[in-house]
């Protein structure tokens, strides 16, 4: 398979700050995208979904309280009556 692409300096630079010549920076970040795309997705345990639902919670606190009424089935649709 040959890509032609046109090498930003951006590209350049980051090569050289990894003392490797354009190609073969390239030539590893395809590789690890590919290693990342293929690692085995951390199981969901009980302890990662209380800590994801705690993250979304913090703050919420300072969120000013809303009537029971803005949450109902019309207030979602208004403009579907």
């Amino acid at each position: 398979m040959r890509i032609t692409v046109t090498i930003s300096g951006e590209l350049a630079a980051q090569a050289e700050a990894h003392g490797l010549s354009v190609e073969a920076f390239v030539q590893s970040v395809i590789d690890e995208a590919g290693r990342k795309s293929l690692r085995e997705p951390r199981p969901h345990t009980p302890q990662r979904i209380m800590a994801f639902f705690a993250g979304m919670a913090e703050g919420s606190r300072t969120l000013p309280p809303l009537p029971t009424e803005s949450f109902t089935r019309e207030s979602f649709y208004r403009d579907r009556g």
